[in-house]
């Protein structure tokens, strides 16, 4: 069992979708995405968990590792809508990282941070992502 996932960028801010479950057969395929989330953006990356069914430890340590990665590019990790079956306990020399109750709350926060609406939006997927998926960020 693997994840699709999908990448957006709204101005400064990257919102990497998660869907499926984040496990040891799934790991590769997140390190992939978020190569190409630092391959195709600048700003903090929200790592959206709602299409999350499950992770396991290895998950949890994809994602842990997965900020460290970001935070030597100088780019945030923050997380929404992680699973409830547990929560990401980070090992000590992990970046400090954010969690918010959804996605709605993570958007809102930049928002209010940045004091404006979102102006441009780029998004690429994986093909197992749902094309008629328009979810409003």
């Amino acid at each position: 069992m693997t994840i699709d996932w999908r990448y957006t960028v709204e101005d400064n801010l990257g919102i990497l979708s998660v869907a499926g479950y984040l496990g040891p057969d799934a790991v590769h395929r997140f390190t992939g995405a978020v190569g190409w989330v630092l391959a195709r953006g600048t700003g903090p990356v929200v790592v959206d968990l709602t299409g999350l069914r499950s992770w396991s430890a290895e998950g949890q340590r994809a994602i842990t590792e997965a900020a460290r990665r970001l935070a030597e590019a100088g780019r945030s990790l923050e997380l929404a809508a992680i699973p409830a079956d547990g929560s990401l306990v980070p090992a000590g020399d992990c970046p400090p990282i954010p969690v918010h109750a959804d996605l709605a709350a993570a958007l809102a926060a930049h928002r209010a941070q940045r004091g404006q609406q979102t102006r441009g939006r780029h998004e690429w997927r994986t093909t197992g992502w749902p094309a008629e998926d328009q979810t409003d960020a």
